[in-house]
């Protein structure tokens, strides 16, 4: 029983380890995902800016009131098109600004404050890969040591009961 014990604690710091060296991986994905969304996004606007800077000093907000206070539906609706593209391109570019901050702003805009719609679209296409640079090694094994930790810790106290009633009947 004690070498399937150790078996299965192996087994559980390695699927950690295994887990944790895509965690880097992800977060580059989710940067270059992100990247290409905005560029992709200023490539959309960059139109309607030319056209805000030869008519309203480069203010495309203006633009946009332009096109939404004329009196041809199609140019009002219009207008809500151009606000869409850019109103998105504004959210891609502080995403990809707060992205760019730091490791840590990293990790934070791809887990908890995401593009939404990034983040499925890179967990849909995301292919495993393992990147053996020190940063992904480090979180590799702290992963693996913490999975490690956090399921010893759940499999003692599940068997603790076990262990009670054995000591009771050893000594009875």
């Amino acid at each position: 029983m004690r070498v399937f014990y150790s078996y299965l604690r192996l087994i559980t710091f390695i699927s950690g380890v295994l887990i944790g060296v895509q965690v880097p991986h992800f977060v580059d994905q989710y940067g270059k995902a992100l990247q290409s969304h905005a560029i992709e996004s200023q490539q959309a606007l960059d139109e309607f800016q030319q056209e805000a800077d030869r008519y309203f000093n480069g203010d495309i907000e203006q633009l946009i009131a332009y096109y939404r206070e004329s009196g041809d539906q199609v140019f009002s609706e219009g207008g809500d098109s151009i606000d869409a593209i850019y109103q998105r391109n504004q959210q891609l570019q502080q995403a990809l600004s707060n992205y760019q901050q730091g490791l840590r702003s990293a990790y934070w805009q791809t887990f908890v404050g995401p593009q939404t719609d990034i983040r499925s679209e890179v967990v849909t296409s995301y292919t495993y890969a393992i990147q053996l640079t020190p940063h992904a090694m480090a979180v590799g094994l702290l992963l693996g040591f913490l999975v490690a930790v956090i399921m010893e810790s759940l499999l003692r106290l599940l068997l603790l009961p076990l262990r009670k009633k054995q000591t009771g009947e050893q000594h009875g």
